[in-house]
């Protein structure tokens, strides 16, 4: 699972890492994104380009947003076919930039939170979908999910899953509408290289969605 994550790099990095030119927002790090709050991620619909997405899936045929609640995360093992999702993975795939997430691992003294990120320190990008979502009344939602799978030996100690962080030269495949082979396209679901990762303990400050600021990453002691 993948609850809360970090986008800090500046624009300038961003759009190096996506080969993006295009920007329609402000751009704010935040260090502590919870669902329901607002991501940026490269979508390509005729472009390349960012875009702001919310967090928690909306299906198109839902009654109720709320559903996205639900949807923050989809599994890899079933984002095929599971219909929540897969119209999505056919034709509206995205990459949703971070710089590290949280997962919070079982240890004597309690649940520590533990930020784990790129060795390299450079933005990376979720494996996501997006959807767009109009109520009755006329209400547009476009929102999205981060696809997750099973744990590298980084994650292994801390938690059951991970979230699927592509590499760069996968990023053209992942983004482009015209693929819709689930042969091409589910293999690249899978664990990123451990030995380009690293995880360390952070503050319990960051239990609260409300704290949002750098020191959320910094390592603390555990002892």
């Amino acid at each position: 699972m993948c609850g809360r994550f970090v986008q800090k790099s500046d624009l300038p990095a961003i759009l190096r890492t996506f080969q993006v030119s295009q920007l329609g927002f402000e751009l704010q790090p935040s260090y502590n994104i919870a669902p329901r709050e607002d991501v940026v991620a490269v979508i390509q619909d005729g472009g390349r380009r960012l875009a702001c997405l919310r967090w928690g899936l909306i299906p198109s045929w839902a009654k109720d947003p709320a559903i996205g609640d639900r949807l923050i995360n989809a599994r890899a093992e079933t984002v095929a076919v599971k219909p929540s999702f897969r119209s999505a993975f056919r034709h509206r795939r995205c990459l949703i930039v971070a710089d590290g997430f949280y997962e919070w691992q079982k240890q004597a003294a309690g649940k520590v939170p533990m930020y784990v990120h790129l060795k390299s320190g450079r933005p990376f990008g979720f494996a996501g979908l997006y959807e767009h979502w109009a109520a009755p009344g006329g209400e547009r939602i476009s929102s999205c999910t981060i696809i997750t799978t099973g744990p590298n030996a980084v994650l292994e100690p801390i938690h059951n899953r991970m979230p699927v962080i592509l590499p760069e030269e996968h990023f053209g495949t992942w983004l482009d509408p015209a693929v819709e082979d689930s042969e091409l396209l589910l293999p690249l679901l899978r664990p990123y290289p451990a030995e380009e990762m690293a995880a360390h303990a952070v503050s319990r400050l960051v239990n609260r969605p409300q704290n949002n600021s750098p020191e959320l990453i910094q390592p603390v002691a555990t002892a």
